[in-house]
């Protein structure tokens, strides 16, 4: 149907920066909301923010002002731009979007990205 594909994670200092993007892929779909989420080791999955089509986002509190959601519909690509990252924003990073495809509408997850930050 609808794939999203994580990349960019990986292992970064505190305080440095670190960019994910997703890839949705497929065919006859049209993306709607989508959203970061991320799950540390231990602990329950936790929306990280989201975006509209038309380019509003929200976050969580712990991460305001510091990360920043954005997208790009041309490319069917959502990014996530981390910046004075903390050792506590560990966590395998998910983009999650809802998308009609075949007459309605559904909500798709990818198989998420590893963030790795170190003290």
């Amino acid at each position: 149907q609808v794939q999203l594909v994580e990349s960019g994670g990986g292992l970064v200092q505190a305080g440095g920066p670190l960019r994910l993007s997703c890839a949705a892929a497929g065919s006859r779909f049209t993306i709607n909301a989508m959203a970061w989420y991320r799950q540390a080791p231990g602990k329950q999955r936790e929306l990280v923010g989201s975006i509209t089509v038309g380019g509003r986002t929200n976050y969580v509190d712990s991460v305001k002002g510091r990360f920043a959601i954005s997208r790009d519909n041309a490319k069917n690509t959502l990014y996530l731009q981390m910046d004075s990252l903390l050792p506590e924003d560990t966590a395998v990073y998910y983009c999650n979007a809802n998308a009609w495809q075949g007459g309605g509408l559904r909500n798709y997850w990818g198989q998420g990205t590893q963030v790795t930050v170190s003290s």
